[in-house]
Order: structure tokens, then sequence, then C-alpha cells
């Protein structure tokens, strides 16, 4: 349970409306209105050491972690460097939109206004991209295919290598990328990447300086800070360590659990001033947190501080939420910030690498109650049965977390893409559900989403007279796919350039190999692994719409196609439409209930999807991988697709998840699910997919109950699945919390691959989640 400091810092970050803040764009403006004529690398890391040196540092009472991205918890970043237009068009909006409202002051609306808007206003990295973007993949955007990501935002989707810098500190850091600068001085990146190590160092000592002052019972000199002395002298000597801890993480190694948590969370901060972007995820922590926390262990620290700690750390991720316009906000909702921590899975060697620590993250989530960080646990066939009733557990605690993913499948579709095997071993989960490589990879994993309902749609649309035959209206579909992936994969490559013109991340680059050894920033390739990760959508409303359209047109001959164009035209309006409706809904076969003829339509296109995406390169010399998840896009996704064979209405959602039956479509039960989901040809889905279960609580309560769902999770790694993840709350619970807010403020479900605040979430998506089919093992 929470100790009475964290249950005041927990209640702290929902005691107040989330707020806009415009201190980082205003920082970012100072500092490039004097870096005109520069490399944009250099401008990047002069801002970013800007913002270093002079945000507000806000320490209260109960902080043994430091680190601020705001003055107030929770509140939302803007980034007009990255997009200033929909900003300008949302300032009155912001507190009354149906979905992340912010309050935002009258002072500042006029100051994004007057100052900052007509100071980025064709200067943007949207800007950049709008200008190079071609009109055709203009055009299938606006056709609802596609919608490339990232356009209006930094990047983020990665892993640094945060245990190198644990392990080897920043002092010695700094002097290698400074001798490499001095070797290569007319090399840009390095001297942008030194100058941002150095000012991390410097933004540590600040950090220290203030703590020293606050410990001494004195304000701070530091004119932007705002701290809450001592008030006994018990707090005054807890200050006195923590300053010591900074002191000695500015440059050093980190010698205990201590030392790495709180350089982790500096690092992780420094992260957000430099791109305020999501999913800056933290990778495995399990394995390089181990050698802190057994030091911690071996030198007496007992497990109430260490738990504490952990504690503490756990709510400091829940301090950031990103600012998103009101169509992203359909797409990701309820702040999704993917600080996703990864325990389990195997080691270099392919030994099991679970270890105490790995149970003991887990738990921590049984206090905390929170949706960050996102859990994440990797499962493999070695996995140790009490990692996996650990998880269940904590599972069966109605969260959404932690997510399972399996080793067996993805370990080998790293491979299969060229990634060692040592590497791909170590991979790990960023954001949502999508895989990288910590420290490695910079896989642009959530650039684009793309619609395969809408390509059967439109390939309908523009065929009335028909086909001759099943088969041809499968290959016809197929050729609409690939048209719009070459348009899509257009589209995603000048985003990627825009954020190499533009928005190069040279703090970021440092921490991710083999950017120094090849002197160049991630967005110009220096990384090891260079993939752009891209979601097929649809999967589940595709496979039961042909079937349909298979057996009722083609076989039975049941109506013609020109009757079946005609009641989607409709909207399933005309008389005796609803009849049919009910029929295509209730009659025909249904993807997710191991029934084998609808299952293979949805292999035969996710498969051919992702052997068509592959095909492509992008500017990092990579290449494109699939994945298959929606976040909450299976809603907007929905929106843009007109009434379809499978029973859906115009704009009705689409299946949630990725590789999730359409919901309230998976009748036979949990197992038959897995068994649908198995037969897709998933180790091609490298970029992550999502598969949602509901279980209703009484399902997995007892010891019988929790066998059952170890089980569960053990026959979801047997059959080759690559991701699964549950919601444990009842029908009842989510109408009432609907109804009542109020009584519910601190219930977290799962939206997608990520928890949220169920009251939140806007009431489409509190819908979705309501209608889920709920299932009993």
């Amino acid at each position: 349970m929470l100790t009475p400091r964290t249950a005041r810092i927990k209640e702290s970050l929902f005691a107040r409306p989330r707020q806009i803040s415009l201190e980082r764009a205003l920082l970012y403006r100072e500092s490039y209105q004097q870096t005109e004529g520069q490399s944009p690398v250099m401008r990047r890391a002069r801002a970013f050491a800007h913002v270093l040196e002079r945000h507000q540092i806000v320490i209260d009472g109960d902080d043994l972690l430091v680190g601020n991205r705001t003055p107030t918890p929770r509140a939302g970043v803007l980034s007009p460097e990255m997009s200033p237009y929909w900003i300008m068009d949302e300032l009155d909006a912001f507190p009354v939109r149906p979905q992340d409202t912010f309050e935002v002051s009258e002072e500042d609306k006029r100051t994004y206004r007057e100052v900052l808007y007509p100071f980025w206003a064709g200067r943007s990295l949207n800007d950049w991209y709008t200008a190079h973007r071609p009109e055709d993949v203009a055009s299938a955007e606006r056709d609802r295919v596609f919608a490339v990501a990232q356009t209006d935002k930094g990047q983020g989707h990665i892993i640094a290598d945060v245990p190198e810098v644990l392990g080897r500190g920043l002092g010695d850091l700094l002097s290698e990328v400074e001798r490499l600068r001095d070797a290569d001085p007319g090399n840009d990146f390095l001297r942008a990447g030194a100058l941002c190590v150095d000012a991390l160092i410097g933004y540590v000592r600040r950090y220290e300086r203030i703590v020293r002052d606050a410990a001494a019972g004195r304000e701070p000199a530091d004119e932007h800070a705002t701290v809450t002395l001592p008030a006994t002298p018990e707090r005054a000597a807890e200050l006195a360590r923590l300053a010591d801890v900074l002191g000695h993480v500015a440059t050093e190694p980190c010698r205990d659990l201590y030392d790495a948590l709180q350089m982790t969370w500096l690092v992780c901060v420094a992260l957000q001033h430099e791109s305020n972007a999501s999913s800056i995820s933290l990778g495995r922590m399990d394995q390089y947190l181990l050698p802190y926390y057994r030091a911690s262990v071996a030198a007496g620290v007992g497990n109430a501080e260490v738990r504490e700690l952990l504690q503490c750390f756990y709510l400091k991720t829940n301090t950031v939420v990103f600012v998103r316009s009101t169509e992203s906000a359909r797409f990701f909702a309820g702040f999704p910030t993917g600080y996703n921590l990864v325990v389990g899975g195997v080691d270099a060697d392919g030994a099991d690498a679970a270890n105490e620590l790995s149970e003991l993250l887990l738990d921590l989530q049984r206090d905390t109650r929170l949706p960050q960080p996102n859990l994440s646990v990797r499962v493999h066939a070695g996995s140790p049965e009490t990692l996996l009733r650990k998880a269940a557990e904590i599972i069966r605690l109605g969260d959404g977390l932690p997510q399972c993913f399996n080793d067996e499948v993805n370990v080998e579709s790293f491979a299969r893409r060229g990634v060692s095997l040592a590497d791909a071993r170590d991979y790990a989960v960023v954001g949502c559900v999508e895989l990288s490589i910590p420290g490695r990879m910079y896989g642009l994993h959530d650039i684009c989403m793309f619609n395969m309902m809408r390509c059967l749609e439109l390939t309908m649309r523009e065929h009335p007279e028909g086909f001759a035959s099943f088969d041809a209206l499968e290959r016809e579909v197929e050729r609409t796919i690939d048209h719009y992936v070459g348009l899509m994969v257009r589209g995603c490559n000048v985003c990627d350039e825009a954020h190499r013109e533009t928005s190069p991340t040279p703090l970021l680059s440092v921490l991710v190999h083999d950017s120094l050894e090849r002197g160049a920033d991630i967005t110009s390739g220096g990384a090891r692994y260079n993939p752009s990760g891209v979601q097929g959508v649809g999967t589940a409303n595709l496979a039961d719409s042909l079937y349909v359209v298979k057996k009722a047109v083609f076989e039975e001959g049941a109506l013609t196609w020109s009757e079946l164009l005609a009641m989607l035209e409709r909207d399933w309006g005309g008389e005796g439409d609803e009849v049919w409706r009910q029929r295509f809904i209730n009659r025909y076969a249904k993807y997710g209930n191991d029934v084998d003829e609808v299952d293979q339509i949805g292999r035969r296109f996710l498969a051919h999807y992702g052997e068509e995406v592959e095909k492509y390169e992008n500017p990092r010399g990579g290449r494109f991988q699939p994945g298959s998840y929606t976040v909450s896009a299976h809603i907007p996704l929905g929106a843009a697709v007109g009434a379809t064979p499978d029973g859906r209405r115009a704009g009705e959602q689409l299946a949630d998840g990725g590789l999730s039956p359409m919901v309230g479509r998976d009748k036979s039960g949990p197992t038959a699910s897995l068994l649908s989901v198995s037969k897709l040809e998933n180790v091609l889905d490298t970029n992550g997919s999502l598969l949602n279960v509901k279980f209703s609580p009484s399902t997995l309560e007892g010891e019988a109950g929790l066998s059952r769902l170890v089980a569960y999770l053990r026959s979801f790694c047997r059959l080759g699945i690559q991701h699964i993840q549950f919601n444990v709350v009842d029908r009842a619970t989510l109408i009432d919390a609907q109804e009542h807010p109020e009584n519910h403020r601190d219930l977290v479900v799962r939206v997608a691959g990520y928890s949220a605040m169920f009251v939140e979430l806007a009431r489409p998506i509190q819908d979705d989640i309501i209608n889920r089919t709920e299932h009993r093992l």
C-alpha cells in the first residue's frame, strides 16, 4: 500500500484541473531568436540547454525524487515549433472539447496569439511537411484511407540507453562525445550532442544546488525555483541526502537504487524537455535496475524504503500528460503517455531473465493503481510460475495492467528482419504495444494508421457492376490496398524528412547506438536499426464483411451485388434492410469464434498488407514494418467508413485493439478468440499487434480463478500470439461510473495498448469499453 507520503503525492496529482503551460514554448522561442542562421541540430541543442537553465523547478515537501516538466503536475506543454496552427484554432476549445480538456488563461491565449503564433507560423515542422507532401498523398489522406501522424508533434516511441548512463556516468559520456567532436570539428551533430550532455550535467547540478539550499533552510538562490522548505529536522535530512545523490549522479556512475531511480527520472524529464514527445519509454527496468537494487539491499536498505522510492518513481511517471489536437485526442484518448516498463523475458543467451525485481515492479501497481507506468510482462515457454502468478494477481485488480508479450513469436519476428539474435532477445515495448530494441532502434513506430475497411468500401463503390467471382473481389481489394500503401509510404517518408530537416534530437541520439559512431542524429539514420512502423487497422471487420459477401452473394445467391450496394448506400435505412442487417450479423460466422473459413480471410489480408508494406524503404536506410493496433483510433477510423456488409452502420466504430474481434461478435468464449488470432501470421507484425480480452471479475476470483488465468497465459504463449491484455471489470460498475463519475475518480481501465482513468474518457470510448464482450473462463 501507499505510504502517507506517497498517498499525498498521488492525491496532489488530481487536486487541480489540468492546465496549459506556455513555459517551454516561450523559452524555445527566446532561444531561436538568438540562433538565426545556425543549423537545425545546433538550434535545437541550444534551445534545449536554454530550457534546462531557465524553466521553473518545483520541489514540494514530500519529494524524495526530483524532476518536474511543468510547474504543476499533469499540465499540457505546447510545441508550436512542430505546428502552431491547430493550437491557434483550439485555444478557446481546450476547456470544453469532448476529450482531454485543459484550462488555459486569457493571458496565455493572448500571449500565444500575439507572440508565439506569429513567430512559428511558416517555419514549423508541419509547414515543411505540407510544403513537400505530394498532392496525390494529400488527396489520399482526404480520402481517409490513412492518416500520417507526427506531422505536428515530436517523435518519441523510443527507448534511450538509460542503463549506459547509470553504469558509466554522464561525465564519462561527455568525455567520449567531446573526443569525437574534437576529432571531427565540422560535425554539427557531435557539437550539438556535447552541448546537450553538458547541459544535462548542468541541469542535475542545478537541482543539487536548489535542494542543498533547501536542506539548509535557505530560499534557493535560483530565481526560477519554487521550494517547500523543510518543516522538520527529518525532512532537512532527507533533502541533504537527496542533494548528495544529485551531486554524485551529475557526473558519476550510480551506486545504488536511489541513485539509479533519480538519474533515470532526470533523463526522462530532460528528453521530454528536448522533444515534448510521447512514449519515450523505460525499457527492461527489472534487468538494468537489478544491480542497484541488490546494492541497496546489501547495504541494509529495508523493503519499506525500497518500496517507497519505487512508488515515488511510479507516481512521477503520472505527472506527465500530452496535449493533442481534438482530432488526435480521438485517436489517442485518455493521455497514453507511454512510459512502458517491461519485466520478464529471456536474456541474450535465451535463458529466463526474471528476477526478484520483476515481481516487485509488477506488485507496485497494487499500491499506486494509476495508468503509468504502462506495465508489460514478457512471457515465454520457460517463464517461471511465480512470475505468471504475480502477473495474474495484478491483472485481476482490474487496471488493465500488465499487458503480456510473447517472446516465442517476437524474438523470431525481429530476427527475421535482420536484427541480431542478442538484440532481438533484448526487445522491449514503447508507447502502447510497439516493439523496439532498447537503445538501438529509432523506429517511427507510430507514423501512420491504415484503414483497410476504407479500402474495401472504395473497392465496392468503384465497381457497381460487381465481380465474376469472390476471388476476383479479393484480388481487387488487395490492389486497392497496394495503391494506398504506396501513397502512405510516400507521406510517411516526407514526415520522416521533416523531422530530419527541422527537429533533430541530439541528446536522445547520443543515447542511441550507433549515432555517435556514425556521427549522425537518429533522424538522419544514426541508430543501429531504422524501421518505420505503420498500422493496418480493420482485420476483424474486413474478414467479417468479406465472409458475408462470399456467402450471401457468391455462394447462396441470397441477394445481388447491386442490392447489397444499395442497402449499404442507404445505411440499412430502406424497407426490409434491417432484416438483412440482422441476418448478416447473426447468421454468418464472425472472426474471433474459431471458424476457420472466416479467420483465413483475416489471415490473407493482414498478411497481404504486411508483405506489401515491407517492400518499401525509408530515408534513414531502414524498411517499413507492419503492425496491427488501434489505440483508440477504431472510433474515428470507423467514423470514416460507411455501412459495411458485416452489419455495421455508417460511422460506427471498427473492432477495437487491432486483432480483437468486433465488439459483441465473439460469442464462443475467450479460448476461441485466441485460436482465431493464432491463425494470423503474427510473426509479420514486428511493429506490434493488440488483442483485447474482457473478463468478468467473478471468473478470476480465488485460487481457482488465478490458476485459470495463468493457464490462459500459457495458452496465449503456446499459440504464438504477440500480445494480449485484459479488462477485468463488470458492466454494472462501468455504467455507474459513466453516470456518476464523481464516485469513480480512481477507476482505471484498459483502452487499447494503454490504461486510462475511465472518467477522463469521452463517452464513445466509454461505451466501447462497456460493450466489449465480458468473458468467463
